[in-house]
């Protein structure tokens, strides 16, 4: 998923807020130019089908064709991670003849902001 995909799924901003939508009356147009800063930052997005754990031996022995059983069932939610931390469950679809991923869950992080 790319980020012009997963803006396009969240609410517009409203136009007189300097685009908070009031979800935050402590944000104002000051706080929206500050957020944008962070849209440049490069984060690593994995999104995991399964894992399965074999022997080196195994590994090598593996050719072209050969299926490695993962952990998972066909259909079971897969995970995503971004910085190698776990963010949220989805589903495999395809787009465009390309692999993708739909968000069905949201992880919320036990930690508290400090």
């Amino acid at each position: 998923m790319n980020l012009k995909e997963f803006d396009s799924q969240a609410p517009a901003p409203a136009e007189d807020d300097g685009g908070w939508g009031g979800a935050d009356p402590n944000q104002g147009p000051s706080g929206a130019r500050d957020l944008e800063a962070v849209y440049e930052i490069p984060v690593q997005v994995s999104a995991v089908l399964g894992k399965s754990s074999m022997q080196v031996s195994n590994l090598l022995k593996l050719g072209r064709g050969a299926v490695v059983e993962l952990d998972r069932k066909v259909g079971e939610a897969i995970d995503i991670y971004v910085n190698n931390r776990l963010v949220a469950r989805g589903e495999v679809v395809v787009v465009d003849d390309k692999l993708g991923v739909t968000m069905t869950e949201i992880i919320k992080s036990d930690k508290s902001p400090t």
